[in-house]
C-alpha cells in the first residue's frame, strides 16, 4: 500500500511563491513515476507536472511551464513542486499521485490534497 501526504499549501499574494511537498510511505517511492494534479470546484482534475522515477524526465502543463518546477528526493521519499510567479488562476487543491507501474499511463495512488489560494 502507498500513502501520500501533501503539505505546504496556503494563502499567497499574486506574484508570490510556495513550495509543496508530498511525503510518500509504503510501496517503494523511488522506483515509480509521480506527478502533481490540481482541481477547483466544479472542474475536472487538471494535470500540472510529472517526473520520472529517477528524475530524468519532467513534463509540465503549458499553463505552468516556466513558473513551476517539479523535483524529487528519493532518499527522503519526497516529491516537491516549487511554484513561482503565482497567479489567481493557480488557486486549487493540489494533489500528488504515484503510478502502480511505470509502463501504465494512469496514477493509482493519490494524496488527500493541499489547498493553494492566490489572492489578486
Amino acid at each position: 500500500q502507498v500513502q501520500l501526504e501533501e503539505s505546504g499549501g496556503g494563502l499567497v499574494q499574486a506574484g508570490g511563491s510556495l513550495r509543496l511537498s508530498c511525503a510518500a510511505s509504503g510501496r517503494s517511492f523511488r522506483w515509480y513515476d509521480v506527478c502533481w494534479f490540481r482541481q477547483t470546484p466544479g472542474k475536472e482534475r487538471e494535470f500540472v507536472a510529472a517526473i520520472s522515477w529517477n528524475g530524468g524526465l519532467t513534463n509540465y502543463a503549458d499553463s505552468v511551464k516556466g513558473r513551476f518546477t517539479i523535483s524529487r528526493d528519493n532518499a527522503k521519499n519526497t516529491l516537491y513542486l516549487q511554484m513561482n510567479s503565482l497567479k489567481p488562476e493557480d488557486t486549487a487543491i493540489y494533489y500528488c499521485a504515484q503510478k502502480r507501474e511505470n509502463r501504465l499511463s494512469d496514477y493509482a495512488y493519490w494524496g488527500q490534497g493541499t489547498q493553494v489560494t492566490v489572492s489578486s
